[in-house]
């Protein structure tokens, strides 16, 4: 329901700154390609060299013929494929030749593509563990980025479960990145790379903390590529796990463009109490904080850090301060977030064995309500809802053209029903500095109630005519603590509707899938269904997904590793509390009824229905049901 401007990569941003299970046993034969498969750069195929290396390292299941044979879809020819039997269990499998940490697979299909498949690593060749599970494949290109799952191992292969054409599954290519972890040493050497990584927020799945750890980093330290991205705040971090107690003499950063102004390096020895042992002196803080350039002039730094004491620990990390200044045009400044391409750590000891910890797994228990209002009292129960102003509560957002108002006329209940009703005045409210010729109610349960997973539903009754946005959501509860803010606070829009009658969709907000970016979908009511008559619409949220429904029909779902594989973070895991709402106009609206005037988003037509009044979104419950 917040929508605000789309976030870009740093590097989009100052781009646009300046114009505006079958199993084969495996080969006898990969050994030597260990060592190969340990040196390669992050950018280096790692199943084309296993390939080049040995033939019989890529096997399938089948192939439809011998010119689609297994090894056409890791050979670097655009132009080959494989192409597997006519069967919807079929597979394709590399031998890496080494247990190595995986940081990302990408598949590139043609026409007869997996519209469900699976992504699986083995240590063995017999044990597989799955890392990416796709239910809903569109076919051409895809990434799959590991982080923050532990996907290590030896094999790693796509195992297919229902093709989207009645041929088999084809691909032109099966990419496999990652490398071998830094081992512990008794010299000194990088012992972060190709460890694992770790950030409190980043922008999206292609900028995650896996990349700091990679090995990767472009000569002029400007290109985008293999880097990890924060949001734009000061008080973010990236730290490194060693995998043992280890004895650091230096750190090297590489920084893209928008490098930390002021920072800390940081040593903990376990995760959570950090020793400050590093910051710059306040002459570098100065000559940094003056460097402002034009961002098509602006580039990375090379900081190599010297400490003055070896330090001693497991984890590694540089906390930022104060993020760099980029002209906007100049005069004006603007900042955006830390951006490194890579985070090495000298010394000694450190451990290969250093893993990301398992994700959480579904809660056991069963449901019981946790929470209920059906409405029936003479008024709102402001014991369960608090009643949200536009000046006080909350500001303007998305170019809505009503106020939120604490009235009867627009929030009341009546019949057994909750009423969040719209009305017209011309010039008549004034709220926040502001004055509005429409008044709409909100309400949320923010301090009253804010809860971590369960089913959440309401039956709900909307009014139809283009540009009324009643919507039924979820929001982060920290959303208001400048240091996390929208999107990293989350949002789960479990209804909306913009006035069509035969729709609704839901929707999730995060970093990397925010605004018009979201992860959404679009449902249509059956058998003639509208929006005006009475339908539920609920989600249930779980530690591992999200599934929307409409009248208890899935509409929606969204798998955590899915949502991180391809997206962004995972924002999910913390309270969020429950908003009702009626807005009017803005930017969703307009966005598809392309209305600018009398008011955006929001038509003549509409204006006089709220004037003649009864455009009101009615409640008849609300619901949230927990484990535990």
């Amino acid at each position: 329901m917040r929508r605000p401007l789309l976030l870009l990569s740093t590097t989009a941003v100052l781009a646009a700154l300046t114009s505006w299970s079958a199993y084969t046993a495996p080969p006898t034969t990969a050994a030597p390609r260990a060592a190969a498969a340990a040196a390669a750069d992050w950018n280096t195929d790692l199943a084309a060299a296993a390939h080049t290396a040995n033939p019989a390292s890529v096997t399938a299941s089948g192939s439809e013929n011998g010119a689609t044979g297994p090894g056409a879809a890791v050979d670097g020819d655009a132009n080959s494929r494989w192409s597997s039997d006519f069967s919807d269990s079929a597979w394709l499998r590399v031998d890496l030749g080494a247990t190595l940490r995986i940081d990302r697979v990408t598949l590139d299909w043609e026409a007869a593509y997996g519209k469900q498949y699976v992504l699986e690593v083995s240590k063995n060749g017999t044990d597989w563990q799955p890392f990416y599970t796709e239910d809903a494949g569109t076919g051409g290109s895809v990434t799959a980025h590991t982080y923050p799952q532990e996907v290590t191992g030896r094999y790693v292969r796509m195992r297919g479960i229902e093709r989207a054409t009645p041929y088999g599954y084809s691909l032109y290519a099966f990419k496999v990145y990652g490398g071998a972890p830094a081992a512990a040493s008794t010299t000194r050497t990088n012992l972060a790379l190709h460890h694992p990584a770790y950030s409190n927020y980043y922008q999206h799945a292609g900028n995650s903390p896996a990349f700091v750890t990679d090995g990767g980093r472009p000569a002029d330290l400007k290109a985008d590529q293999s880097r990890w991205s924060s949001d734009w705040n000061a008080d973010r971090w990236v730290s490194v796990d060693l995998g043992a107690t280890s004895t650091i003499n230096s750190v090297d950063l590489y920084w893209e463009a928008a490098y930390a102004v002021d920072y800390e390096v940081q040593v903990s020895d376990d995760n959570r109490t950090w020793r400050t042992v590093y910051r710059p002196s306040a002459a570098d803080v100065a000559a940094r904080r003056a460097d402002i350039k034009s961002p098509g002039d602006a580039t990375g730094r090379h900081d190599t850090v010297q400490l003055p004491t070896p330090a001693t620990g497991r984890y590694v990390r540089m906390l930022g301060k104060e993020r760099r200044s980029f002209y906007n045009p100049a005069p004006a400044t603007a900042q955006f977030g830390y951006s490194l391409y890579e985070f090495e750590v000298y010394g000694t000891g450190g451990s290969a064995a250093a893993a990301y910890p398992g994700l959480p797994g579904e809660q056991s228990g069963s449901y019981r309500t946790t929470f209920f209002d059906d409405f029936t009292g003479a008024a709102l129960d402001r014991s369960k809802w608090r009643v949200v102003r536009t000046g006080q509560e909350m500001g303007p957002v998305n170019g809505e053209s009503q106020a939120y108002v604490d009235s009867t006329d627009t929030i009341r209940t009546q019949a057994g029903n909750l009423v969040l009703a719209a009305k017209y005045c011309k010039g008549c409210t004034q709220a926040g500095g502001g004055t509005y010729d429409f008044t709409s109610g909100r309400i949320d349960t923010h301090t009253k109630l804010d809860f971590t997973y369960g089913k959440v539903s309401a039956r709900m009754k909307l009014p139809v005519g283009d540009g009324f946005w009643p919507a039924f959501w979820l929001l982060g509860s920290d959303v208001d603590d400048p240091s996390v803010s929208w999107p990293a606070s989350g949002e789960t829009d479990i209804m909306e509707n913009i006035g069509y009658g035969d729709w609704t969709s839901s929707a999730l907000h995060g970093a990397g899938y925010s605004a018009d970016g979201n992860i959404g979908a679009l449902q249509h009511y059956p058998g003639g269904g509208r929006a005006d008559q009475w339908h539920t619409y609920g989600v249930e949220w779980t530690p591992t997904e999200l599934r929307f429904t409409v009248d208890d029909q899935v509409v929606q779902r969204t798998t955590r590793t899915k949502l991180e594989s391809t997206r962004g973070q995972w924002v999910f895991g913390h309270n969020q509390y429950l908003i009702l709402n009626l807005a009017l106009g803005g930017a969703y609206p307009a966005g598809w009824n392309k209305v600018t005037q009398p008011y955006w988003g929001l038509p003549q037509s509409s204006v006089d229905a709220i004037a003649r009044g009864g455009v009101q979104a009615e409640v008849d419950w609300v619901r949230v049901e927990q484990k535990g």
